[in-house]
């Protein structure tokens, strides 16, 4: 499979590598230019671009920006592809967004929102990027993880699965995009590492309001 990447810091460099290591074609670009990320191919075996290249080359696009971006990610080359969300709300980074604040949306039906012709899924903005790098374990290890995503179009949330699944994770679907808070910031479910039973009771538990 051929992917995408939008953002090129921690995550979009993390999943660059364990995407590449999975037998993926990968393409890592940022907003300042592949001249920018001359040493990323030799750390990640990626290849670099700028975003429309990127973009272009993507069967799968993954968006690895800060939130306060996310207008910045291009529209019209995304139309009907599959765009994996990373994504994650932080207002002393981002300034404050009255919706999220408010609770009348999530942050990846934000990015849905700016690009409604994509096939958007939330995905990998539940761990850490130092756990993804060294917890994956084989399918039916007693100390598996699992991550979760959510999603409304059932080919997206299976790619996304899909990588979990080769970096060594268990998938727990949390339901609709619209579910998308129940593991976002402040939330059991974020960041813990859990096995599939304890993360299913993690994101029930979760609260709009905070753990």
């Amino acid at each position: 499979m051929k992917i995408g990447i939008i953002g090129a810091g921690f995550v979009g460099r993390t999943i660059a590598t364990l995407a590449v290591r999975s037998g993926h074609q990968v393409m890592v670009s940022n907003s300042r230019g592949p001249q920018t990320l001359f040493s990323l191919r030799a750390l990640t075996g990626s290849e670099i671009g700028t975003v429309d290249e990127a973009v272009h080359f993507g069967e799968v696009t993954v968006v690895a920006v800060p939130l306060a971006a996310y207008r910045s990610v291009p529209v019209a080359p995304l139309a009907g592809k599959i765009v994996i969300d990373t994504d994650n709300y932080y207002p002393e980074r981002d300034g404050h967004i009255a919706e999220l604040d408010q609770h009348e949306t999530t942050t990846s039906e934000l990015l849905s929102a700016h690009l409604p012709d994509s096939r958007v899924v939330k995905a990998f903005n539940a761990v850490r990027m130092t756990d993804l790098e060294r917890d994956g374990r084989y399918a039916g290890s007693p100390d598996r993880l699992a991550l979760p995503l959510c999603g409304d179009d059932v080919q997206a949330k299976a790619i996304a699965a899909q990588l979990y699944e080769e970096f060594g994770f268990d998938t727990v679907d949390a339901g609709p995009l619209s579910e998308g808070w129940r593991f976002e910031n402040g939330t059991p479910a974020y960041c813990a590492r859990l096995d599939k039973a304890d993360l299913e009771k993690a994101l029930a538990a979760a609260s709009r309001k905070g753990p």
